[in-house]
C-alpha cells in the first residue's frame, strides 16, 4: 500500500475507497488481465497497445500511460450509468451518442464506494479535500517515482479532473494526490456548485 502498512483483509468498499493497492492486485489476480485490459479499452483508454501481460498486475495500480481527458472521460461514464460516450468540455456541447460500457448496477456501486467518506477514512481521515458538502464520488492517485498526481470525481452535475506535476517528468517528493491534486479539485467543485 502507499502508506506502507498491510491491513490485513478489508472490505472492498475500504479497499476502493481507501486506495488499498494489496487489495486492488489480488483483484486483478482472481478476475484476469485480459478482462481488465478489455474493461479499459471499452472505456477508451487508447495507450492500452500491448497484451496485458506486457503490463502485469501493476495494472491494477495504474501502470499504463493516459492522458487526463481518458481518464475523465472513464469517471464521466460511471457518472452517466454506465454509458460511455465523447467528452464535452461544456454543458452547451451537443450531446453525442453513447453505448453501454458497464451496466448501471455497477457504476452505482462504485460511485456509491466513491463518495462513502466513512470508507475512505481509512486512509486519508475524515476531514480531507474529498469531503464536499454535496454529493460527489471521488478517487485521487500518485502515479511511480511521485511524478505527478490526479483527483478525478463527479457530483450529480459534473466531473472534474486535476492533474498536479512537473512538465520535466522529475519527481515531486511528498506530494500524493490527497495533497496535490485533490485540494485545486475540491477548490473547482466548490466554485461550479456555488
Amino acid at each position: 500500500n502507499y502508506d506502507q502498512t498491510h491491513r490485513g483483509l478489508v472490505s472492498v468498499r475500504t479497499a476502493l475507497a481507501g486506495s488499498l493497492n494489496i487489495p486492488a492486485v489480488r483483484v486483478l489476480e482472481l478476475t484476469g488481465l485480459e478482462p481488465f485490459a478489455e474493461r479499459l479499452a471499452r472505456l477508451g483508454f487508447r495507450e492500452l497497445t500491448e497484451a496485458a501481460d506486457f503490463y502485469g498486475y501493476a495494472l491494477a495500480l495504474g501502470s499504463l500511460d493516459v492522458r487526463l481527458e481518458e481518464l475523465v472521460n472513464a469517471y464521466r461514464a460511471l457518472a452517466n450509468g454506465g454509458l460511455f460516450g465523447p467528452l464535452r468540455f461544456t454543458p452547451a456541447a451537443a450531446s453525442a451518442r453513447t453505448r453501454r460500457v458497464m451496466s448501471p448496477e455497477s457504476a452505482f456501486l462504485v460511485a456509491d464506494i466513491l463518495s462513502d467518506r466513512q470508507a475512505r477514512a481509512v486512509t486519508f481521515g475524515l476531514e480531507n479535500p474529498l469531503a464536499t458538502r454535496y454529493w460527489t464520488a471521488v478517487k485521487t492517485g500518485t502515479s511511480k517515482d511521485m511524478r505527478d498526481n490526479w483527483c478525478i470525481g463527479f457530483s450529480s452535475r459534473y466531473t472534474v479532473g486535476v492533474w498536479v506535476g512537473n512538465f520535466s517528468g522529475s519527481p515531486m517528493h511528498d506530494v500524493s494526490g490527497i495533497s496535490g491534486a485533490a485540494p485545486a479539485w475540491a477548490a473547482i467543485m466548490d466554485r461550479l456548485h456555488a
